[in-house]
């Protein structure tokens, strides 16, 4: 998925995703505390960077389309918060070494293997020891849903493949489940979804 295919899905005046903030991420606001650093991966339209700032945090959103950066600054500046916004592309940015206290990983599932690989390692790279990732994505059974996200299943998680990745990490929270999500047109109806916490070793 190219950044003109996503220039092209974000080039409208509507927030394709939505404002309010992933309902998984909103879930857990208790782990999220004032002056804390967090990464928004993709963030897109900047609902969850938004939300996350709303929350106290110093938020820097990356997403690889300038149309859906530019709806993000509209956000944040119609709810009184400010982001770090940048443009980048996560397949080929710079991962800063421990620079956040938080990893926010919201239906990311545009790279299939073996470029995801390269997200994930980035991730576990950029974690400060101690931060918290909070990821939430489909399971091979959304292609049944068609409700939202890529048609491959390649793209989807497991918790097999979750502990693969994070098993070395202390995991607060992996749990499996169908549920309804309405997250503006794009995500609609009934999911396969999995969330998972995870706590980088102090």
């Amino acid at each position: 998925m190219s950044r003109e295919f996503w220039d092209a899905r974000y080039a409208t005046e509507a927030y394709i995703f939505g404002t309010a903030p992933n309902a998984f991420l909103a879930s857990q606001a208790a782990r999220i505390h004032p002056g804390m650093r967090a990464l928004a991966i993709a963030d897109g339209e900047g609902r969850n960077g938004v939300w996350l700032a709303e929350q106290g945090a110093t938020v820097h959103a990356i997403d690889v389309s300038p149309f859906a950066l530019d709806k993000a600054r509209k956000l944040a500046a119609a709810r009184g918060v400010t982001l770090e916004i940048e443009q980048a592309d996560v397949l080929a940015w710079d991962w800063p070494e421990a620079a956040y206290d938080l990893v926010v990983a919201i239906f990311i599932q545009f790279a299939a293997p073996p470029a995801r690989e390269r997200i994930i390692a980035g991730i576990r790279h950029t974690l400060k020891p101690g931060g918290l990732l909070l990821l939430q994505g489909y399971t091979p059974k959304q292609i049944e849903f068609g409700t939202g996200g890529p048609p491959d299943p390649a793209n989807m998680y497991t918790a097999e493949l979750l502990r693969d990745w994070f098993g070395d990490w202390d995991i607060l929270h992996l749990n499996e489940h169908e549920s309804f999500i309405s997250e503006g047109t794009h995500h609609h109806g009934r999911s396969a979804l999995i969330d998972l916490v995870a706590q980088k070793p102090g």
